[in-house]
């Protein structure tokens, strides 16, 4: 039987050799030359590295300056670090449901969201391109325009997308967050990115981002390098010169790991398009697949089960925040305020899609799946 598991990072010489460079303490600092590859990469102004992608956003919500009581839209169906950021600073996250085919926040819900929540403290929204595939920001950009909000993405799965020709992170958002190792819980190296056109953004990210220091550098009149001065309330986000080094690497194969995970889903479309009681995603927009998310519409955790007594690791993207015990009692959320997410949630399945798959590793998956959904009358 073979072992699948859900994701395996694509490490080759490229990261011991920049690691390694690290270790030595020889060269230039990897956390700057990480952020101006992805300037470079994304097409943006600026570029601030974090140590995680929780980090990156919940470090956005510093740079807009949230405060208490301020309100934020997002996406039901994102990772929890989406409405924890914001509650970090006692602001109220606002959920907004769900597109059934793409995952992706719904604009009509969206304008709904904001007539029934308008408020002189709503800030902004957040948008969160499900699985690779970004939302609709021509709609959404329209939208914030004419309520006079922001707008800040989560790319965290999502990196190398593009939208109308640009990448993801320089379409026109205040603040795009990347990480570079999202699908996993014990990352062997970690790191996040806010990406910004906005020069205010990112002077104060970068100021927030090491406890709020201030400091000279040794000159010529007299000033003295260790003396320092605190002028906020600030935090340790840094990234390390190890992790850097290690995302520069990753950063690097992006475009090549993208081709494969598209040559992947191109598989998995032609062996489960007609399978029984399997949806597969559809592609709407520029899709990186960074998931590759199916729907099961007959018991779902069974057929997770059955498949990982095969030996293949699945994942769930994701429970809606809606269904979250800590957000059901705070803002007395019902099981069906956000129906379309709900349906969603009972029969998606993201199933093993990254670069180092062998073709024979894909249909294996496929066999399993077929046999499986065979077995459902």
């Amino acid at each position: 039987m073979k072992e699948i598991p859900f994701y395996v990072p694509s490490i080759d010489q490229e990261e011991k050799a920049l690691i390694n460079e690290v270790l030595s303490l020889k060269g230039a600092s990897k956390i700057e030359e990480l952020e101006d590859l992805v300037c470079e990469y994304i097409g943006c102004k600026y570029a601030v590295s974090t140590s995680s992608w929780s980090a990156a956003m919940h470090l956005s919500m510093f740079a807009l300056e949230l405060k208490r009581g301020d309100k934020i839209l997002c996406s039901v169906n994102a990772f929890p670090t989406v409405a924890e950021a914001v509650r970090h600073f006692d602001a109220e996250p606002i959920f907004v449901d769900i597109e059934s085919d793409d995952f992706n926040i719904s604009p009509a819900k969206l304008r709904e969201a904001l007539v029934k929540h308008m408020h002189k403290k709503l800030k902004a929204v957040i948008i969160s391109h499900v699985g690779g595939q970004s939302a609709d920001l021509d709609e959404i950009y329209k939208i914030a325009k004419e309520n006079k909000i922001l707008v800040i993405e989560d790319a965290s799965m999502a990196l190398g997308a593009s939208y109308n020709g640009k990448k993801i992170g320089n379409t026109g958002s205040i603040i795009t967050t990347f990480g570079f190792s999202s699908k996993m819980r014990n990352a062997i190296g970690n790191a996040g990115i806010i990406a910004t056109n906005s020069e205010d953004v990112y002077n104060r990210a970068k100021l927030i981002r090491h406890h709020a220091i201030e400091a000279k550098e040794w000159g010529k009149h007299g000033d003295l390098g260790y003396v320092y001065d605190v002028v906020d309330i600030g935090i340790n986000y840094d990234t390390s010169e190890l992790d850097a080094a290690f995302s520069i690497a990753q950063l690097q194969k992006a475009d090549a790991q993208i081709k494969r995970r598209a040559a992947i889903a191109k598989i998995y479309d032609k062996e489960l398009s007609q399978i029984k009681h399997i949806s597969i995603p559809k592609k709407i927009r520029d899709h990186v697949y960074g998931l590759y998310i199916i729907k099961v519409d007959k018991n779902r955790d069974d057929f997770a089960r059955t498949l990982r007594e095969q030996g293949i690791y699945t994942a769930l993207h994701y429970v809606p925040l809606h269904l979250l015990t800590y957000y059901k009692q705070k803002y007395s959320l019902r099981v069906n305020d956000f129906p379309v997410a709900l349906t969603n949630y009972q029969q998606i399945l993201s199933i093993p899609n990254y670069s180092g798959m062998s073709d024979d590793d894909v249909m294996y998956v496929c066999r399993a799946i077929k046999e499986i959904a065979a077995s459902r009358v």
